[in-house]
């Protein structure tokens, strides 16, 4: 069985019922989430984006420490519309660079590693299909050069405070001394300006949460009539949490033919599928402590809505 099977399975006969995040992104996913990226609520592109555009030669600066080599890691990189800016920096700034994407999307994978060396010319692109997860073990494996680590995107808000914390502890602790991490964090703002950006008007982002129901039906067998489930989210300025759910909008039973398994959904019965995380710059800060980094620096873009921050080793 497969580990969306697998998944899916536990997901679905849980008390509350709940499916990961990570499965958002099959081809019809990437898709949508580049159009998300595009939407005007989505804000978390603009202001990341703008750091790159503007702050990738600072960022070298600390990061490239005067070495004249480094390879750089990017853990869900999506279409490195981001980062790319970064590495033509580093392409331009250091002698030899390679560039290690791990995205759980193989397509993404082959995207890149057919364009991104027309885009940085001399870059070596060596993708590597799996949950960045799992790769967070084996960053010492790529090479034994310094390594510049992106987490980029506020991908970091969909693990929970603790999930982030040990997530942390792990990447430290398998990173060697010249290397760095880079991390993309969302700041707590004003809340409706948080909650419109999973909630846009044109209706993308709707579409990317109800099309893991079409991934299973697709994928697994299933029977979900999206019009019967509707995507909902919700934002919490207390604990800086935004979630998604999908709830579905009668009592219903959906068939998962490869699960040979029945799901039954009262009326108003919700899905959980996603957590984004909102941070302070306090929080930022000990995450580097608790992970056992030595230090920290901040590149924030013109409004102070989005923060990279860089762990330094």
């Amino acid at each position: 069985m497969s580990d969306f099977a697998e998944d899916v399975r536990r997901g679905l006969t849980s008390t509350p019922k709940r499916l990961s995040s990570k499965y958002f992104y099959d081809a019809t996913g990437d898709e949508l989430f580049c159009a998300i990226m595009a939407c005007k609520e989505y804000y978390l592109t603009n202001c990341e984006m703008e750091i790159f555009t503007t702050q990738s030669d600072a960022i070298l600066d600390v990061a490239l420490n005067g070495s004249p080599t480094i390879d750089v890691v990017e853990l869900g990189p999506g279409d490195a519309s981001k980062s790319v800016h970064l590495l033509r920096a580093v392409a331009r700034r250091a002698s030899d660079v390679s560039y290690y994407p791990v995205d759980i999307s193989s397509n993404i994978i082959e995207s890149l590693e057919r364009t991104l060396p027309e885009s940085v010319p001399g870059l070596s692109v060596r993708g590597k299909a799996g949950d960045f997860v799992d790769m967070v073990h084996n960053i010492t494996d790529v090479s034994d050069r310094p390594k510049l680590v992106l987490f980029l995107g506020s991908t970091i808000g969909n693990l929970t405070i603790a999930e982030s914390t040990a997530f942390f502890s792990a990447l430290r602790s398998n990173m060697r001394k010249a290397d760095m991490l880079l991390v993309g964090f969302d700041l707590q703002k004003r809340p409706k300006t948080i909650l419109a950006a999973y909630d846009d008007a044109q209706g993308v982002t709707s579409r990317f949460n109800q099309n893991l129901l079409t991934r299973m039906n697709r994928e697994l067998g299933a029977t979900f009539d999206t019009s019967k489930f509707e995507h909902y989210p919700l934002y919490d300025p207390e604990l800086g949490t935004c979630k998604s759910f999908l709830v579905s909008c009668e009592e219903q039973s959906v068939r998962i033919e490869a699960l040979d398994l029945d799901v039954h959904f009262a009326a108003n019965e919700c899905i959980h599928t996603e957590v984004s995380q909102k941070y302070t710059r306090e929080q930022i800060e000990h995450f580097a402590t608790a992970g056992g980094f030595e230090s920290v620096k901040m590149f924030t873009d013109s409004k102070g809505w989005f923060v990279d921050a860089l762990y330094i080793v």
